[in-house]
This record gives structure tokens, sequence and C-alpha cells, in this order.
């Protein structure tokens, strides 16, 4: 079946609504639900898909999962046994509730509502083998015409801060577990010494490049929870070639 007749089946079942849109993955024929009017996941969602690594037999669960897109790339990508996305604003939790019916991944993702500063209360220490974030990167609310905003919420740190993120996440993961972030470089100094302070040792890093010759605009980065001092930066990623033409990398983190 294609995804413009799962559309018209799924539309049927109340799944899309009607201000909705579903928009293909390139990944095992999934698709995604999403509202024009709220945040849509961009490029950085689908880098830290890529970047993260989830093995076989392992539980993953996603800090803000927004519409639920890394755990359903997740799901895709890696061999995981499991997948939780937990989101604090119901609208979006919902939309990424019926993104998981709409790809029959009920058994293999789960989407809860909730506050990611009580998340080790909800779901129990040591409880997952690697935690994902794509968190809001800018600070305060200064300019923020209605901080109530899916938008606003999902860009600056309204309800939760990179503390919050990294104090629960430490609680969370299982002694060596895995966290994996997408940043902006500009507040790498403050994460690296949030990570340690936190006993969550950065691992791995990849800056991201728009272009070449351009600043970095996005930082990848793999911490592990008690690990020891030592962290490998990997190749530059750049994302386009040209004006509207990615490189090779970004053709295969996308599945074209």
């Amino acid at each position: 079946m294609t995804i413009e007749e799962k559309n018209i089946v799924e539309t049927m079942n109340n799944l899309v609504h009607e201000h909705e849109r579903v928009d293909e993955l390139q990944r095992n024929g999934y698709g995604i639900i999403q509202d024009p009017g709220r945040f849509c996941f961009g490029m950085d969602a689908v880098l830290l898909s890529g970047f993260a690594r989830v093995k076989k037999g392992e539980r993953a669960l996603d800090l803000g999962t927004g519409t639920g897109i890394i755990p359903i790339l997740l799901e895709a990508k890696t061999e995981g046994e499991h997948f939780v996305g937990l989101e604090i604003q119901p609208e979006s939790a919902d939309m990424a509730a019926r993104s998981v019916r709409y790809n029959h991944l009920e058994t293999k993702i789960d989407i809860v509502t909730g506050d990611i500063k009580e998340a080790s209360d909800l779901f129990g220490a040591s409880s997952f083998d690697v935690v994902t974030t794509n968190p809001p990167y800018m600070i305060g609310q200064h300019g923020i015409a209605n901080p109530e905003d899916a938008k606003a919420i999902a860009r600056h740190e309204i309800l939760c801060n990179l503390d919050d993120i990294l104090r629960e996440s430490a609680k969370l993961l299982k002694p060596q577990g895995r966290f994996y972030m997408v940043h902006r470089p500009f507040r790498l100094a403050e994460i690296f010494c949030r990570m340690v302070e936190y006993h969550i040792e950065p691992k791995r890093m990849q800056l991201v490049y728009p272009y070449v010759d351009k600043e970095p605009n996005m930082v990848l980065i793999e911490g592990l929870r008690g690990g020891k001092s030592r962290l490998t930066v990997e190749k530059p990623l750049i994302v386009y070639k040209e004006q509207g033409v990615y490189t090779e990398e970004i053709y295969d983190l996308y599945g074209y």
C-alpha cells in the first residue's frame, strides 16, 4: 500500500485530523503526522537518529519527543527492543501516539505525557540503556510573544533546561548507559561542564556544518553514565554541497 493509500484509510479512521498532514519518512514505509501550525521536526532530529546507537535488546527513552520522530526513526534504524517518547504538551503527545498507531508500532513504541523534570519518578531509576534528546536550544524567554506557544516551548528553555535534562538522564540511565543529544555549538563549554557534573562523561562528538566554508550550527554528542574521561571527535558532517543540494551523507541519513 502506498503512503497515499494509507493516508486515505487512516484519515477515515480518525488518526489524521483535518488540519494535519502525513510526511513520508523514507524508512520502512513509515509516515509521521504533523500539524504545520505547531512545531514540525527538523534536520536536527534526523541527524540525532543517525548518530544515536541503540543495540539489540536495549530500551531507549526520548526526552521531549514532540511528534515522536526520534523513537519512530530509531525503531526503523536500530535493533532496539523498545522505545519510549516523553512529551509534556498533550496535543503533541497525542499526535505522536497517533503516528505510532499509524505505523502499527504499538508494541514497539510508547508515548507518555509527562514532565521531563519528573522523568525519573515516572519511569524509575536505571530503567533505560539509552536516553536521547533534541532539547530547546535557547536560554530564557526574551522576545517571546507567547511563552505557551508550542514553537516557543520547543525552541526556548521555558518548561525545562539543560540541568533538568542531564539530572534526569543521569538517574534514568543504567550504569554505562548512553546519552545522545543534538544542540548548538555556542553552548558546548556549558554542556560539557554540566555533563561531567552529572557523571555523564562526554565520549563522542560530531560538529555539523551547513556548508564546508561556514561555521558549524549543530553539534551531536554522546555521553556515558559513569564513563572515564576520553572524547572522540568524529569528522565534520557537511549538510549542503551547494544551495539546495545535500551531501551524500545527508541523503543517506534521510534514506534517499
